[in-house]
């Protein structure tokens, strides 16, 4: 998937191009599930909204290589795909080369708890700033059981203040934040925005290259797919 650009691709942006259809043959050679929205139609045409501060970032903002993740914290297909991410961070996140950008993508009929737990990641943002949300959710999806048959209820919502206090939050007001529903249209702006990009399923990655090139990545795709496809990005960039 291109973004529209008005003026004509040159050689080096032609270079960046042929190495995302190629990352994108890899990673749809290998295709996991996903879970997914059910009775939604999917947008006639595609937007993804841009990337700004406002954004739940880790990696610096200037990353030639930019990830956007929509997400539902109790998918188990999700909660696969969250340490590969993770571990992808810690290889190309210190450098500076790849940024990952969290946005919510609760699946109401199947997971009743993940647009509360959505709101929780936000009130720990906004109690401990960028740092406190990404140790919250990464928190989260450490010890949140995926939503099966076997659990069907996930998480235990109490335990949502104590992974606040687990990442060094007051739990008394972090309690207070989640009882207000402050976060709950900034919720629903992130799952609409995911409507508008195309998303059905989760988890739902769209790689933005430094020319604007976006790649989706549908489903749970192992770190050596996601790391094929930004080694070819970055050797084709160069």
């Amino acid at each position: 998937m291109e973004s529209k650009s008005n003026s004509p691709v040159g050689i080096s942006g032609a270079i960046i191009i042929a190495g995302a259809i190629i990352a994108v043959a890899i990673i749809w050679a290998q295709r996991p599930p996903t879970q997914s929205v059910t009775q939604i139609p999917l947008a006639a045409a595609v937007v993804l909204a841009t990337v700004t501060n406002a954004d739940h970032i880790l990696g610096k903002p200037t990353a030639p290589i930019k990830i956007v993740e929509y997400s539902d914290s109790a998918c188990p297909f999700c909660k696969m795909f969250h340490p590969t991410m993770e571990k992808i961070m810690k290889e190309y996140g210190d450098e500076g080369k790849v940024a990952w950008i969290y946005r919510h993508f609760p699946l109401d009929n199947i997971h009743p708890n993940a647009r509360n737990e959505a709101q929780a990641m936000e009130c720990a943002a906004s109690l401990g700033g960028n740092d406190a949300f990404w140790k919250f959710t990464n928190r989260l999806y450490a010890i949140t059981p995926s939503v099966t048959s076997q659990s069907p209820e996930g998480l235990d919502q109490k335990q949502l203040p104590e992974i606040a206090k687990f990442v060094g939050l007051d739990a008394v007001t972090f309690n207070e934040c989640l009882s207000s529903g402050q976060f709950k249209d900034k919720v629903e702006s992130h799952y609409q925005s995911g409507l508008a990009a195309g998303v059905n399923g989760t988890p739902f990655s769209i790689i933005i290259t430094a020319s604007g090139t976006q790649i989706p990545l549908n489903g749970a795709r192992s770190y050596e797919t996601i790391k094929s496809a930004i080694d070819t990005i970055l050797s084709e960039g160069k």
